[in-house]
């Protein structure tokens, strides 16, 4: 190792410049064993340089090359596998991790040990050893520190040195003076060992020839160390006085430290006091004004909202650490619960009288209302209790018990009073529409101020049509119905219902919405989402079917609101508690009086709601005429069914005839009056519905109605009704109908045509049987002209049976034809001469077609009808005119 250490050094580093420090022989771990060195260097030249190199031995030839180079400032981690086992390899952290075995452990501990020494001493740069063993890194310093960092211990880092130029020229010199040298060397070591002692002894004598020099010499040397010692006294005397003055400037610096902390201490305690002087300390006037402000005036409410609002903010400061253990701030405090606990009882004091007051107040005016249909006013209130809203707003914040004793105050009182006003309210309402009703009360047996019916529609399911053409006696039958029909009452007393009832919703909208208003605005009920309920639960929810239903007051206090609109619309239910009875109260009594009245009331109801909703959805009112809506609609379909069971229930006449069907005329009344009402109604899809129910009963009903019929034919019945639904559709233009409008026409076209051809085959009956047999024949195969060959078709058999219908004849027959049309047909249609007109054409196409058949069968016989088609015109006409 040490030969090739050697001229790796002669031929690799000495021409760069470079020691060769420490070498080792390695291979790449986990691979072929391609054999090469490592070698530790530092350059000659300063600032020195330590590498890592790689050398290989060339494979061309035996000597080495550099193949890689690492700068040892770049060496971040030695990792030598294991500390306590032999083990040959390592690991060198450069950018990136180089892994090594050596070619015996000892090798690689010799080269880690120079990699720690130079690492030393070079660079002192924090590179990690890991699993190297201490031992080994301890036997790697030296015995004294001051030796690790001298220049001479290269010898300890480096076995081998080469001799510089000048020490071989000098060798060189010497062993050509003493030729023998090499040849004799004990001899040559005796001649140096003989110089070496001349030499001794010549510089013993230089020596001893300069003692007088070094005496003086040590002279010098006492006189320097006695000036020292002098100023060496001099400086502990300048030393003492030193100390002394910074004993001095210390204490000055400890004083003003303590002067500065002082008045830092000052600043903040002045900063405290004031902090607690602003916003802790409450006037004397707010004081007096919360203990004994006039609550009365309004410059002694605002004086009052000015002191509670300041002590508001003085009790809800936020104050600091350790604040709340002084006396003084202890006292203030005290104070402060102690004014606000008293002005909260002058406050509730006065508001609860307030109240008291103006409940007995309002409810002394009362009387001047009850003659007129209007509600009493409640503005004045309102105003009045509006100026305490702030200090509302104020014992909200800081006395919640009393602020919910004064909610349910407010709230049992007004309910009373309200409850009275709304009662003595809807008693005129009722008796106003009671009013409306006194001839149709000695008309139809309505007795007493409730508007009850003397007959009931369980007692009366049958009608009797009585024959009359007239369709006024039609529909009269109609009375026997337990609740009246649209003729029963004069529009105007309909009219003056309408008005009422829109009178009721008019003056009950502005006063719910003022009430729910106000109470927002002076309970404060709008301003957090959330707030603990001061009211328990209404006492009435709606149920299932509608109707107050009694809520256990277990269940009142379980119950919780989310929003302080739930609050609101709460006691707005405490407080207007008897609205909705009342409504369904005189609901019920209109649609008594006049089962046509719950039109009126759907269109009013559903507009008053529709407002509502856009006012607020979930407000008081609109909650309330919703429900009080779903009643009227029930109301409603209620009439639309009755009318659907009158038809059903209806009965003719079997000895006079049918006519136009009362609940014809009953749909043609409900229509006319449902299109006026609704005509800019918003719930319009209601009536859209309840028409396209009654028009399908209608339909159903006349059919039902023609095929029991024995005195009118069915084809009359069926035309005549359909005639008058088909006029009504049109005239009255409902859009949603224009199906069954078709419809009607469509039926009232086929039934007269089939009325028209039946009737007629009776005036010229041998005639028709006649040519239905020719026709037969024609369509059993026989040729046209060869009919006539016929027995009983020949020419002689049609000229007999066409001599047995002269012209006379024919009128005659037509006459009675009229007659009997006549009987079948009802005045109020005037659909006689509809159907005569028909019966004309019919009668021309079918003597048109006689004359088509005898030109074709009997073609050249000269036979012609004993008539012409002007001659029937005539007839026709004359008839016409005649009756």
């Amino acid at each position: 190792m040490t030969a090739i250490k050697h001229a790796l050094q002669r031929d690799i580093f000495t021409p760069n410049d470079e020691r060769l420090l420490g070498i080792v022989n390695v291979c790449k771990a986990g691979k072929k064993k391609k054999n090469c060195f490592l070698c530790a260097t530092v350059t000659t030249e300063r600032p020195v340089q330590v590498k890592v190199v790689k050398v290989k031995k060339s494979d061309k030839g035996d000597f080495y090359k550099r193949q890689l180079t690492w700068e040892l400032r770049d060496l971040t981690e030695v990792d030598a596998k294991d500390a306590s086992k032999e083990n040959p390899e390592f690991d060198l952290h450069f950018e990136k991790v180089y892994r090594w075995v050596a070619s015996s452990t000892a090798e690689k501990n010799s080269f880690i040990s120079c990699i720690w020494k130079l690492n030393q001493r070079y660079l002192r740069k924090k590179v990690e050893f890991v699993n190297v063993s201490a031992q080994l890194l301890e036997e790697s310093v030296p015995s004294g520190e001051s030796q690790s960092v001298a220049g001479g211990d290269e010898d300890a880092l480096d076995e081998y040195q080469e001799l510089s130029t000048r020490e071989e020229q000098d060798i060189e010199s010497m062993m050509e003076m003493c030729e023998y040298a090499i040849s004799n060397a004990e001899a040559f070591a005796e001649q140096l060992s003989r110089e070496l002692q001349v030499l001794d002894g010549a510089n013993i004598q230089s020596i001893m020839a300069s003692e007088k020099q070094v005496n003086i010499l040590m002279q010098l040397l006492d006189e320097a160390l006695s000036e020292v010692d002098t100023i060496e006294g001099k400086l502990s005397s300048y030393e003492e006085m030193l100390q002394s003055v910074k004993d001095q400037m210390d204490q000055i610096s400890q004083s003003n430290r303590l002067i500065q902390i002082s008045n830092t201490n000052n600043g903040k305690l002045l900063d405290e006091i004031q902090f607690l002087v602003n916003y802790m300390d409450l006037s004397k006037g707010h004081i007096r004004a919360l203990q004994e402000g006039d609550l009365m005036s309004p410059k002694g409410i605002e004086a009052c909202i000015n002191a509670s609002e300041a002590l508001l903010q003085c009790m809800n400061v936020n104050l600091r650490p350790g604040h709340e253990k002084l006396m003084a701030v202890t006292q203030q405090q005290l104070l402060f619960a102690e004014l606000r606990d008293t002005f909260a009882r002058r406050l509730t004091n006065h508001l609860n009288n307030v109240f008291v007051h103006q409940g007995h107040d309002q409810s002394s005016t009362l009387s001047q209302h009850t003659a007129e249909l209007t509600l009493p006013k409640h503005s004045p209130l309102h105003r009045d209790l509006l100026r305490y809203a702030k200090l509302m707003e104020w014992l909200k914040n800081t006395h919640r018990e009393k602020y919910e004793g004064l909610s349910r105050t407010y709230v049992d009182y007004m309910s009373r009073l309200y409850e009275r006003e709304i009662k003595d309210f809807f008693e005129v309402a009722k008796i106003k529409m009671a009013g409306t009703t006194k001839e149709a009360k000695g008309k139809f047996g309505l007795h007493g101020s409730s508007g009850k019916l003397t007959g009931s529609t369980s007692s009366l399911n049958k009608l009797t049509v009585q024959g009359s053409n007239s369709r006024r006696s039609q529909s009269s039958s109609l009375l026997d119905m337990g609740n009246m029909s649209a003729s029963d009452l004069d529009v105007a007393d309909r009219t003056k219902f309408d008005k009422i009832f829109e009178q009721v919703l008019s003056e009950l909208e502005p006063l719910c919405l003022a009430e729910q208003d106000f109470i927002s605005k002076f309970f404060k009920l709008q301003q957090h989402p959330t707030v603990t309920p001061p009211l328990a639960q209404p006492e009435t929810e709606e149920s299932d079917g509608g109707t107050p239903s009694r809520v256990p007051p277990q269940a009142e206090h379980r119950h919780s609101l989310s929003s302080e609109k739930d609050l609101v619309r709460l006691m707005m239910n405490k407080i207007f508690q008897s609205i909705e009875t009342e409504l369904n109260s005189l609901i019920a009594l209109g649609d008594k009086i006049d089962s046509f009245n719950s039109l009126y009331m759907l269109v009013k109801m559903s507009h008053h709601v529709w407002t509502a909703e856009n006012v607020d959805p979930a407000s008081y009112l609109s909650t309330t005429l919703g429900n009080v809506l779903v009643t009227v609609k029930r109301n409603f379909d209620k009439c639309i069914s009755g009318q659907i069971r009158q038809m059903e229930e209806i009965k003719i006449s079997k000895k006079s005839k049918v006519g136009i069907l009362p609940f014809v005329t009953n749909f043609e009344e409900f229509a006319e009056l449902a299109e006026t009402i609704f005509r800019n109604a918003e719930r319009r899809g209601d009536l859209d519905k309840a028409y396209v129910k009654l028009i399908r009963a209608v339909f159903m009903n006349v059919e039902k109605v023609a095929s029991e019929s024995q005195k009118t034919p069915r084809d009359v019945v069926m035309m005549e009704n359909f005639h008058h639904i088909y006029s009504t559709l049109s005239r009255l233009k409902i859009s949603c109908l224009d199906a069954e409008r078709r419809e009607a026409k469509h039926k009232y076209t086929d039934h007269l045509q089939s009325y028209v051809i039946n009737s007629l085959g009776q005036p010229l009956e041998k005639l028709n049987h006649f040519f239905e047999g020719v026709e037969a024949r024609v369509a059993q195969g026989v040729r046209e002209e060869e009919v006539s060959y016929q027995l009983a078709f020949n020419k002689q058999e049609l000229r007999k049976v066409i001599k047995e219908y002269p012209g006379k004849e024919v009128k005659k027959g037509l006459d009675n034809l009229y007659k009997k049309v006549d009987k079948h047909l009802c005045e109020e249609e005037s659909l006689l001469q509809v159907v005569w007109h028909s019966m004309q054409d019919e009668f021309i196409r079918q003597y048109k077609h006689f004359e088509d058949l005898i030109g074709r069968c009997y073609p050249g016989s000269g036979i012609t009808m004993e008539f012409t088609i002007q001659d029937m015109l005539e007839y026709f006409s004359s008839i016409a005119q005649s009756h």
